[in-house]
């Protein structure tokens, strides 16, 4: 009788983290990166994420138009552009904290915003709440404020 309960136990344990690796390999991508649609055209949302960004005091250093240099090499390809964002405050924090420094491969903060087939544009960006999460310390302070405020950037762009 005890050996029937030992393989039972042993047989529930490892289904139970057959269905967890299941659970977290599907619904992983969907964890880590948030989209909305926006209410906007391309060029509109990123006019109007640059002013509410400059609105609320972030900088937007950079936009990449991906799409430009595929283009230019023939092929046909939807508009995609990646948004840096910086909050000098944030980021003072950030590089001033050897151990918080190694999130520097995700400064600036980023944001997509691309055009669908379907000619929707969406905005995509990584949850960065979610992130904030699993650091501790200076890390998850300014991730948690730097993830509020890209949110009120964004707040201006996306549909209801």
């Amino acid at each position: 009788m005890t050996g029937k309960i030992t393989v039972a136990a042993i047989g529930g344990f490892i289904l139970g983290i057959l269905v967890m690796s299941f659970v977290t390999f599907t619904g992983a991508p969907e964890l880590m990166v948030v989209e909305d649609e926006s209410r906007y055209g391309f060029d509109e949302t990123i006019e109007a994420i640059e002013a509410s960004a400059e609105d609320q005091g972030w900088a937007v250093p950079t936009v990449h138009r991906l799409h430009e240099p595929v283009r230019a090499e023939g092929y046909e390809v939807d508009r995609v552009a990646v948004m840096e964002l910086c909050q000098p405050h944030h980021a003072a924090q950030i590089l001033s904290d050897d151990e918080a420094k190694v999130v520097t491969s995700m400064m600036p903060c980023r944001i997509s915003v691309y055009e669908t087939s379907d000619e929707r544009i969406i905005i995509s960006r990584m949850n960065t709440a979610m992130l904030a999460e699993m650091f501790g310390g200076t890390v998850a302070e300014v991730m948690a404020d730097a993830t509020e405020e890209v949110e009120g950037v964004l707040a201006t762009v996306l549909q209801e």
